[in-house]
């Protein structure tokens, strides 16, 4: 896929989402912009006659479709698509509730598929596009205090593999790309969902995440580190210039 395109690029109000933008923008290319609030996109990134910064909440199929109706009135096509938005909660699992398992899931997991899902005939029907989905590392391997983050992050890692096969015949490809957590809405476990509060643990579950600080802290100097936003930046673009027009 070469020459100027159409990236549609969801998340788009901080991290490597507006990170994206800038950089496809200054590629020369027209870029969708969403995110829950617009005007964090334009504050972010700014004003720029090739940007369309559109408010999207992936959970609400009617407002996908309506953004994806509104990116083919403006550009007329949608050739990359950028599944970027996310959040997490943090803290035990069991001290997680119900609403914010489900609220976690919605935006991760299933706001990635309304996205995709309205995105999907454009792309047939042009028989070209790229589906990036930026997945995460505890989408492979699982790690404490994020479980339900890392449940979303496995299924979309599931998902993206048993699409690929489905699309591929109409010149639609696709690629998984992994963070840790930059850019990502974060909120710590506890009722209400959005509340924010902290959580008081149990006398062992406190002295298990006190011993996890103290490895993570001596390990700190041979952890392995994730990739940089430049490199991800860089990673993205090459896997969407190899594809073809």
């Amino acid at each position: 896929m070469t020459g100027q395109k159409v990236w549609f690029i969801t998340g788009a109000g901080r991290g490597i989402g507006s990170d994206l933008v800038t950089a496809a923008l200054e590629a020369g290319h027209n870029v969708v912009a969403t995110a829950r609030d617009d005007v964090a996109v334009t504050a972010e990134v700014g004003e720029h006659e090739r940007l369309l910064a559109l408010a999207m909440d992936v959970t609400d199929p009617s407002a996908v479709d309506g953004a994806v109706r509104k990116a083919l009135d403006r550009f007329g096509s949608i050739d990359v698509l950028i599944n970027n938005a996310g959040r997490f909660y943090t803290g035990f699992f069991e001290t997680l509730s119900p609403e914010q398992v489900r609220a976690q899931m919605e935006v991760n997991f299933f706001g990635t598929l309304n996205v995709t899902r309205a995105v999907l005939p454009v792309m047939r029907a042009q028989r070209r596009g790229h589906v990036v989905t930026v997945s995460a590392l505890v989408g492979i391997v699982g790690a404490p205090f994020i479980s339900i983050f890392a449940a979303s992050k496995f299924a979309l890692e599931g998902w993206m593999e048993s699409i690929t096969p489905e699309v591929a015949p109409f010149g639609i490809t696709t690629t998984k790309t992994h963070r840790e957590r930059q850019g990502v809405q974060r909120e710590r476990a506890g009722p209400p969902p959005k509340a924010g509060v902290r959580v008081h643990l149990h006398r062992g579950h406190e002295a298990t995440a006190q011993a996890l600080g103290r490895r993570r802290r001596r390990g700190r100097g041979h952890r392995r580190q994730g990739p940089s936003t430049h490199r991800r930046r860089h990673c993205i673009f090459r896997a969407v210039d190899q594809t073809r027009a």
